[in-house]
């Protein structure tokens, strides 16, 4: 547990449709919790929740916020130049690389790298992808999809901090994304102190952000 260290990255703001948003608070999921504290063992239970549920990370982020968070594309292109990880995982040699983060109330709840196969990519889900404008998650609607849970690949875990900062990889999860029984997608979350929004964590044991 963190004793109280602020890991903050404000990185480039997004652009918004009246300029650049303020930069966003990016910090570990632990940090500023008094170490053995009730709170921050508390906060440990949720970790290990969320790394090993099975839903969708994009439906407990909006609970949390109650209602839509903010979605950025931080990057999204087509390349063969991947992390080995990723090639051991999911077929083709052609995949779309789309790193995001999501938020809410200007802190980072996510900072999730996904790979998608474009060998294996269903029109629907790519039409989704192009455009940009939501959570993979919401794919999980409109497919019938599967986790299969891997562990995290060093290779995809060094280009996610290389973009975002802020490394935490005892709060990330990496997982195949496998619709309607191909796998198609590699997605490594990362989650942040943002995911503590709204939950019972103040008190005397907590250290100030």
């Amino acid at each position: 547990m963190s004793t109280g260290s602020q890991h903050q990255s404000a990185g480039t703001p997004p652009a918004g449709p009246n300029g650049p948003q303020a930069p966003l608070l990016r910090k570990r999921f632990d940090d500023g919790l008094a170490a053995g504290s009730p709170f921050a063992k508390w906060a440990a239970v949720w970790k290990k929740m969320l790394l090993v549920q099975d839903g969708s990370a994009t439906l407990i982020c909006e609970t949390l916020a109650d209602g839509p968070v903010q979605l950025d594309v931080l990057h999204q292109n087509v390349t063969g130049d991947v992390p080995a990880g990723v090639r051991a995982h999911l077929p083709g040699t052609s995949f779309i690389e789309r790193q995001v983060c999501m938020s809410h109330r200007g802190e980072v709840m996510m900072d999730n790298l996904t790979y998608v196969a474009l060998e294996q990519l269903d029109p629907e889900v790519q039409r989704h992808l192009e455009q940009g404008l939501s959570p993979i998650g919401y794919i999980f609607d409109i497919k019938l999809t599967r986790k299969r849970p891997v562990p995290c690949p060093e290779g995809v875990l060094s280009r996610l901090w290389q973009r975002c900062g802020v490394p935490d990889p005892e709060a990330a999860r990496t997982y195949v994304l496998e619709i309607e029984n191909t796998s198609c997608m590699l997605i490594t979350e990362t989650y942040r102190s943002g995911m503590l929004q709204g939950l019972p964590l103040a008190g005397p044991g907590a250290q100030p952000a």
